[in-house]
């Protein structure tokens, strides 16, 4: 599946989405504490509803900054409902029971639903422009076009900095980051018109 959701991923996207897999595992062996520039970028944003998301394989893992927001505020990680559907949020906090949810990614047993208005967002790649290369399934992008009508929301790229990619293949249906954070930083994304 390509971002947009369709089932024909084209040659560019499986080549971006095979060398940013290489550049991230890489990056995650050689990781020491990543989630500092995160948990800085957090605070300026106490008591807003968050969602993060509970790594899997090489993803870069934003879970000490979520423990610190969830003592200032809600903090969720996305559910996935079904293919070609928006994703749904449930509550999370530091030690709540988990059980498996799809693609390998455990969710919270509770269930309890939230809406979260700063979404940290998992990545394959990205780019300066607030582009992101995601697994192919488009759950964030519908997901960041549904909640952008219904108000404000931030989406925050979170990776590692050997993920930055030039020339990322994209679609229109492609929702552009508001911010990346790094290891080594946070990248403004220009204003989007």
């Amino acid at each position: 599946m390509t971002e947009s959701g369709d089932t024909a991923v084209g040659p560019a996207k499986a080549a971006a989405r095979a060398a940013a897999l290489a550049r991230r595992k890489l990056a995650h062996e050689a990781a020491t504490g990543p989630g500092g520039q995160l948990s800085s970028v957090l605070a300026g944003h106490r008591g807003v509803p968050i969602s993060g998301y509970l790594p899997i394989r090489t993803e870069i893992d934003p879970r000490p900054a979520m423990e610190e927001a969830s003592a200032h505020g809600p903090v969720g990680v996305p559910v996935i409902v079904g293919a070609g559907q928006p994703l749904a949020f449930h509550l999370w906090e530091p030690d709540c029971p988990l059980r498996p949810g799809p693609f390998g990614a455990p969710v919270p047993a509770t269930g309890r639903p939230m809406v979260p208005q700063i979404l940290i967002v998992p990545l394959m790649a990205f780019d300066r422009e607030g582009r992101r290369l995601g697994y192919g399934g488009g759950f964030y992008d519908r997901t960041l076009q549904i909640l952008r009508r219904q108000g404000p929301v931030m989406a925050i790229g979170f990776a590692y900095a050997a993920q930055e990619a030039n020339d990322l293949p994209t679609e229109p249906t492609d929702e552009p980051l508001d911010l990346i954070v790094t290891e080594a930083g946070v990248l403004d994304v220009p204003r989007r018109t």
